[in-house]
């Protein structure tokens, strides 16, 4: 069998480009996907045209990431693993007494439900052709409640929408893992989150190799990660 492929959204940076990293040093060719082609490009010359191909691409919208998924296929011969992982963190408050301001929340919850869910529909034919995997980057905000939070809500779609790919797959051989990461240093973080434990990207990126590295008898429904000393609600 030759080397397997795997499709990764959000990978210009953070939990995305340590993932490429992990997967490419264990033997996957990648399809790389972000809306930053500055940052793409760097990541593709570092891993080498042989292991990864550049997607310029926003999730958010069906033509490009249809074509995204199509391309990589087209390219690699085959898809074998998808990992919706292009997320947008906002400070948010439904009182309004803090956090940005509403004209931006469209943005969040375009990139993180509606992209995790139109990169799903987009990448689950092939991966039924290949009896693939698709990994989803849920969060631990996306299991408990977190005060004006819309970032944590829309963590709670990823994480129902995970359990009704999962059982819509049934018979497929298609496995479905949702990857739910505590806080990580991701560029990202708010002002108050600075000198909290975090995780590195890195960390996350070996739990998502964790759950593709197993026999296709293993379906690793969920994994949540958090660094040692999180508080359980923050």
């Amino acid at each position: 069998m030759s080397s397997p492929v795997m499709l990764i959204t959000g990978a210009s940076r953070g939990i995305g480009a340590a993932t490429a990293r992990a997967a490419a040093a264990a033997g996957y060719r990648l399809g790389l996907v972000a809306r930053s082609a500055d940052r793409l490009s760097a990541l593709v010359d570092e891993l080498g045209p042989a292991s990864a191909i550049p997607l310029i691409c926003d999730v958010g919208d069906w033509a490009q990431i249809s074509a995204a998924v199509e391309r990589t296929e087209d390219h690699f011969g085959r898809l074998d693993a998808a990992f919706a992982n292009a997320g947008l963190s906002l400070e948010t408050s439904f009182l309004g007494d803090s956090g940005a301001d509403p004209g931006q929340w469209r943005d969040l919850v375009l990139t993180n439900v509606c992209g995790a869910a139109l990169t799903a529909r987009a990448a689950l034919p092939a991966l039924v052709r290949s009896r693939g995997h698709l990994l989803l980057t849920g969060s631990a905000a996306g299991r408990g409640i977190r005060p004006g939070n819309l970032y944590s809500a829309t963590k709670w779609a990823v994480t129902g929408m995970a359990q009704n790919i999962r059982a819509e797959c049934v018979g497929t051989g298609v496995r479905v893992t949702l990857v739910q990461p505590g806080l990580v240093e991701t560029g990202m973080n708010t002002p108050e989150q600075l000198d909290r434990p975090k995780l590195r990207p890195s960390d996350v990126a070996q739990a998502v190799l964790y759950a593709l590295s197993q026999p296709e008898s293993v379906d690793v429904n969920e994994i949540m990660i958090r660094p040692t000393g999180q508080h359980p609600l923050r």
